[in-house]
């Protein structure tokens, strides 16, 4: 803190002793009751805005989600025709990864994003490790990232089978997990060159996938409990990469990706309205680009 000088204290100090207020009685002023202290520097350090101090309730803590890794992907929440993620070619088994169904193969191979194709390698490999003890058989990855383009080709195709009613196998453009670069069908050698259906579930491969996926931040996209919701189908063979708490949280509830992505929503808004910083869940923020869509009550 810096003072006046002391000349300029001075002068002061005389005018105010010299020229009383008339008719006013004289008083002997100290030098404590005229000087004040000047901080010359507060503009220069004004405190940082408060961001509020409400908790995070939520049962996920937020430096546990990527914002990229629970992005909803659905005919409510359509990504855009420009949107490609970081893709990585997931390696074949020979490679230390996973066997790909050939004639399924996209041209440049399966691609995922980084962390998808980690987890798929470590999972595939635990896969292999009991299959003597389990009598589990070779797995296959028959599909994973698929661009805007390619969905749209095989929606039409779909539609174009089935009298142009969409029944629910195959999401239309934009409305795919596939093209999250997350989302992959995963199929026992059994099944590598059958159509797929929800027989499928009955497969012990398939049963185990479904109690240990979590733990290599896997969840089943697609439940036998919640077509309603998601309005897919079930399909015991897609997995969806979430990162290992979003998936447990998901997977220990009964949950389904949608529901999860509802829950998330109404925690942010309430964080927000408790004064907590929304520069903190900002990137976590999802609206459905279905304007006529209503998220139903939790």
């Amino acid at each position: 803190m810096k003072r006046l000088p002391a000349l300029l204290l001075a002068l002061l100090l005389s005018c105010l002793l010299s020229a009383p207020a008339a008719g006013a009685e004289e008083e002997e002023l100290t030098i404590e009751e005229v000087v004040e202290y000047v901080d010359l520097d507060a503009e220069e350090t004004q405190p940082a805005p408060v961001s509020g101090d409400a908790a995070w309730t939520f049962p996920v803590a937020l430096e546990d989600m990527n914002p990229e890794y629970i992005r909803l992907s659905n005919k409510h929440y359509l990504l855009s025709e420009s949107y490609i993620p970081d893709l990585e070619k997931v390696p074949t088994l020979a490679k230390g990864g996973i066997k790909w169904r050939g004639k399924d193969t996209p041209k440049e191979g399966h691609r995922l994003q980084p962390a998808a194709v980690q987890a798929l390698c470590d999972m595939n490999a635990e896969i292999r490790a009991l299959a003597e003890e389990m009598g589990f058989r070779d797995m296959y990855l028959k599909s994973a990232y698929r661009s805007y383009r390619t969905q749209r080709t095989m929606y039409r195709n779909r539609l174009a089978k089935n009298n142009g009613k969409d029944d629910g196998w195959v999401s239309m453009p934009g409305a795919s997990d596939h093209q999250t670069g997350l989302g992959l069908d995963i199929v026992p050698s059994n099944w590598k060159d059958r159509g797929m259906n929800d027989k499928m579930m009955k497969e012990p491969e398939c049963q185990w996938m479904a109690e240990h996926c979590q733990e290599y931040g896997f969840i089943i996209r697609y439940p036998a409990d919640k077509n309603e919701i998601t309005e897919i189908n079930t399909e015991p063979w897609h997995l969806r990469y979430v990162g290992i708490p979003v998936a447990t949280y998901i997977m220990e509830n009964g949950l389904c990706l949608e529901e999860f992505t509802w829950q998330l929503q109404e925690a942010i808004q309430d964080f927000i309205s408790r004064g907590g910083s929304p520069d903190l869940v900002k990137d976590f923020i999802q609206t459905p680009t279905d304007e006529n869509y209503v998220i139903p009550a939790l």
